[in-house]
């Protein structure tokens, strides 16, 4: 790993894998859990070519680089397509992973047509509704469908996947409805879905979804929940091991 200069409001974060490191800054928005279940939910092969639509830091590229051949890695923020190119050369991986600022809604002036096998993304999860605008900012605006809604997502997805290429997204319970409609209209399929429930007793909050381009309807595979939290607040053993922490969770 190269040595790296932090500036105002930036911190080093550890990603618990191939040792590899993050910059993140506090004033942006940071990675959070989603993406890290993200990376880890498709089954990924060392030849494919893999394309993230609105990449921020650049956490999952680093996380998935050792299993594939290409990630590509797409980002509408000037600041945050910056960061993530700087985390992309701190690691040493230029050979891997190759970071573009631009807006995924205008995919086709960035990428060819069905040029890759997986496409991932962890998008903006609420619509904006009349009057929000004004009052938000910075995390809020990045939760908020400002530069992209669900159909904007799945649009660019679907055309940069190849036929029988599988799309995965992190998104929330309460939009499961839109979002399957929304992939049949693109001509995929949801083949797995598994909610993440914060605790066992508690309502799942999110949810992982993978279709497939040009699968015939139905087949729908519904996962086991994943809980995140055991009663005491403490990660689970399943998120201990997806954090590369497990030592953590037999010590405790």
């Amino acid at each position: 790993m190269r040595e790296v200069a932090l500036g105002e409001h930036e911190r080093l974060d550890d990603l618990m894998r191939s040792g590899r490191k993050i910059i993140q800054n506090t004033r942006e928005f940071c990675f959070s859990l989603d993406a890290v279940l993200l990376a880890h939910f498709p089954r990924y092969r060392s030849r494919q070519r893999v394309l993230e639509l609105g990449t921020g830091t650049g956490v999952i590229p680093l996380l998935i680089a050792d299993e594939v051949a290409h990630v590509e890695a797409v980002e509408i923020s000037p600041v945050m397509a910056e960061l993530a190119a700087r985390n992309v050369h701190m690691n040493e991986l230029e050979e891997k992973i190759a970071v573009k600022e631009g807006d995924y809604r205008a995919i086709r002036s960035l990428y060819p047509a069905e040029s890759f096998d997986v496409v991932l993304a962890n998008p903006p999860y609420r619509p904006v509704a009349h009057g929000q605008v004004n009052k938000m900012s910075g995390v809020a605006r990045a939760r908020h469908e400002f530069t992209a809604t669900l159909t904007d997502v799945v649009c660019a997805a679907r055309y940069a996947l190849k036929f029988g290429g599988r799309f995965a997204m992190v998104h929330l319970p309460e939009r499961l409805g839109e979002i399957i409609v929304a992939m049949h209209e693109h001509q995929m399929e949801p083949k797995r879905l598994r909610m993440v429930q914060p605790k066992a007793d508690k309502a799942p909050n999110m949810m992982l979804i993978e279709a497939v381009v040009g699968a015939a309807p139905g087949g729908l595979k519904v996962m086991p929940p994943l809980i995140v939290h055991r009663e005491d607040g403490s990660y689970t053993e399943e998120i201990l091991a997806i954090y590369g922490m497990q030592d953590a969770g037999e010590e405790t």
